[in-house]
């Protein structure tokens, strides 16, 4: 039987708590003196509570994989094939390029980040800022010739 998704109270009645925002709409202990769902009446959305914890075979896993944290390249080349990486948010964009790089070589997957995705970005990064130079440049000569 799969857990349901507890969502807190009154989530779809008010927009600010998540109504078309999913990083909103998370648990939230019910606290009220006459809140139905505290007293767990049937016909009410569920809490969280001791039955629906997750086995432990899969306990902690993303994606049905074993998930290991990224902080550098060693980190990376010991990912198996059964394993999944996430980058650490604490990382650059200069080490996050060579992290992508290397990825992509390997063939890792990570859960919170597109290599291939960050790649592009980065190369129309990079040739919007030799364009625009040039055209500073000129700009520059014509205001000093005026």
């Amino acid at each position: 039987m799969s857990k349901p998704r507890f969502l807190r109270r009154d989530w779809n009645k008010k927009s600010r708590l998540g109504k078309g925002r999913r990083n909103k709409m998370v648990w939230r202990k019910a606290k009220g003196r006459h809140s139905k769902i505290r007293q767990k009446w049937k016909g009410y959305s569920q809490q969280p509570s001791v039955g629906y914890k997750s086995p432990k075979k899969t306990r902690g896993f993303v994606q049905g994989k074993k998930a290991l944290m990224i902080y550098n390249i060693p980190d990376l080349e010991k990912i198996k094939a059964n394993e999944i990486g996430i980058i650490s948010s604490k990382i650059g964009n200069k080490k996050r390029m060579e992290l992508a790089k290397k990825s992509k070589e390997l063939g890792v997957s990570f859960a919170n980040f597109n290599a291939e995705k960050f790649l592009e970005e980065i190369r129309k990064k990079s040739e919007e800022s030799k364009e625009k130079p040039k055209t500073e440049e000129k700009e520059k000569k014509e205001t000093e010739t005026k």
